[in-house]
């Protein structure tokens, strides 16, 4: 999907601010036991058609109004995805403004994670 450059410049701000990582280490984390919380950021209709195993749906357009009833403890840690790792970046951004301490964005997103055969729903 081709973007536009305010978009890709607004994404590139935030990514800036945010931590990140990638699905390879979301993987290794969860291969290894740990207990993640991995949030899908994309629209209702991309979570339909499938996502990571044991993800959490909150949408871009609602994870602000949400996240404090799911996650109300601000220093837990927070995994955002979604397709491609743009918009879990602004929503990572958003999330940090909100007091959240430990939110990281995932890199590459759904379509890196389907890409390597990793576990979906």
């Amino acid at each position: 999907m081709a973007h536009s450059p305010a978009f890709l410049k607004l994404v590139d701000d935030a990514k800036g601010r945010i931590k990140q990582t990638i699905p390879e280490e979301v993987k290794a984390r969860l291969d290894r036991g740990e207990k993640l919380l991995l949030f899908d950021t994309r629209e209702d209709n991309e979570w339909e058609k499938g996502h990571i195993a044991g993800a959490i749906h909150l949408g871009k357009g609602i994870i602000e109004r949400d996240i404090e009833e799911k996650v109300p403890n601000k220093e837990t840690e927070i995994i955002l995805y979604c397709g491609g790792g743009f918009r879990s970046a602004l929503s990572a951004d958003n999330l940090q403004k909100m007091g959240y301490k430990n939110v990281i964005s995932m890199d590459g997103g759904w379509r890196r994670w389907k890409e390597l055969g990793y576990p979906t729903e």
